[in-house]
């Protein structure tokens, strides 16, 4: 064997001890907090994708939702709980089974075009819906302090930059849970004494589908489908699967695992997912209630800054602009990584970069400067081009609901393979729910997207 091969081979060992090594590190880092947690502080990839998707976008959506339609709309939260489980539970298995994430799956069975295509979409996308979040959180900050909002741009980039760079995800994440937990501000309103809902037409709007050919009405539909069924959720819940399974030892590099996948992962990717799903469609649930009981009621159908969205909270008195510049900035904190992290994670794969949250900047600093231009490219696009910034989350969630059908599709055919998932293809019941989450986001983006082009949206 030549030297050059002995030493290359030895570079190779050296990284995969220090890769390990960085694994340790941020267990032990966060098994100090765990030592003393309950257990349900522990959450895996599906909990924490459900959380992200509760981001300002989410949020703006679903008040707009229900300041200007009401109850109507209701029933595309019972709808969107199977379909939000199928897909993304598709993600975590492709992931589980093959110690790939999404990107690296199509690389390596698919033609580049398909690829190239699939990262473009996701990143054009998640870029701007870094954009949408970022607006509304220095529009939340500006209310509250009255600091510029171009101040309060630069100050949350350089916060969310170096934080990503210097303090692992999960320690990260597990911290700003406790903001987030200002969501349940909206469930408050929602039972509030002088807040007058209709329990019993709230009940038979989650039931009855109301659906219409206005733009308007097919605008809030992608919207909202697209905020639920986000492709950026697709591929941070399979790049973190696949670092869950390096840090339980069942792989020692993405692409490579050392034991064959087990049912009870599979079992354990289900219920994970499950959880993660219901929990966010019940947040987004209570969203929407509130919004119709306070705006929608008293005439204020058409939300447009900060301020308008901050009247859903009204009952709560003179701490509802806190608490939803709290619900803003905890959410946009968490939220934004997962959107840099999933463009950063398809990057990656698709250039053949060492990537994950576990590693240090050094070891993937391809990984890492994508999630950084990611975050500043979204944040200066605030300086080129400014929305109001309700209508900019509208957009951004709009945007992907027209993305995600293609990858819905590209899904379904990665999970249907036996070359690339052995036996563990779709049951009857995932195809169903992944077809139809084709079918009912399809037709609305595209006749979305006609409306656009003539001119009508």
């Amino acid at each position: 064997m030549s030297k050059n091969r002995v030493e290359r081979k030895e570079k190779v060992r050296r990284g995969v001890e220090q890769d390990f090594l960085d694994i340790d590190v941020a267990q032990n880092t966060s098994s100090s907090v765990q030592e003393k947690s309950p257990w349900y502080k522990s959450v895996g990839p599906g909990l924490v994708t459900g959380a992200a998707d509760d981001d300002p976008s989410g949020i703006g959506t679903y008040s707009a939702n229900g300041a200007q339609f009401g109850y109507l709309l209701l029933w595309l939260v019972p709808i969107c709980i199977p379909l939000m489980i199928a897909v993304q539970e598709m993600c975590g298995r492709m992931a589980a089974i093959t110690g790939n994430g999404l990107a690296a799956v199509i690389k390596q069975h698919y033609p580049k075009w398909l690829l190239y295509s699939c990262v473009s979409l996701l990143v054009f996308a998640n870029i701007f819906n870094v954009y949408a979040d970022l607006n509304v959180m220095a529009a939340s900050t500006q209310m509250l302090f009255g600091l510029p909002v171009g101040v309060g741009l630069i100050v949350f980039t350089g916060i969310l930059v170096i934080s990503q760079i210097l303090i692992p995800y999960r320690i990260y994440s597990r911290v700003l849970k406790w903001l987030c937990l200002s969501l349940l501000g909206y469930v408050v309103v929602a039972f509030y004494p002088g807040v007058k809902n209709n329990w019993m037409e709230i009940g038979k709007s989650l039931v009855v589908p109301h659906i219409d050919f206005k733009t308007s009405t097919i605008l809030a539909i992608v919207a909202f489908l697209g905020t639920t069924i986000s492709p950026y959720l697709f591929f941070w819940q399979a790049g973190e699967t696949v670092e869950d399974e390096i840090s339980n030892r069942n792989a020692d590099e993405p692409g490579h695992r050392t034991r064959p996948v087990t049912e009870r992962e599979i079992r354990n990717i289900r219920a994970d997912t499950t959880i993660g799903m219901v929990a966010s469609q019940l947040v987004a649930l209570f969203i929407v209630i509130a919004a119709a009981g306070t705006l929608h009621a008293s005439g204020h159908t058409d939300i447009e800054t900060a301020q308008d969205a901050a009247k859903a909270l009204q009952p709560l008195g003179p701490y509802a602009y806190w608490i939803f510049s709290l619900c803003m900035i905890g959410t946009g904190l968490l939220a934004i990584p997962t959107l840099a992290g999933s463009a950063a994670y398809s990057v990656a794969e698709t250039f053949n970069w060492k990537y994950g949250l576990y590693r240090r900047f050094d070891r993937a600093r391809g990984f890492y400067l994508t999630i950084a231009a990611v975050v500043i490219v979204g944040c200066l696009l605030n300086f080129i081009g400014v929305i109001n910034p309700i209508r900019a989350l509208v957009y951004s969630a709009a945007l992907n609901g027209i993305v995600a059908p293609p990858l819905v599709i590209v899904l379904l055919l990665i999970c249907n393979n036996r070359k690339i998932v052995g036996s563990r293809t779709n049951g009857f019941w995932s195809n169903f729910f992944s077809v139809l989450t084709v079918l009912l986001m399809g037709p609305c983006a595209i006749y979305l997207v006609w409306q656009v082009v003539l001119g009508r949206a």
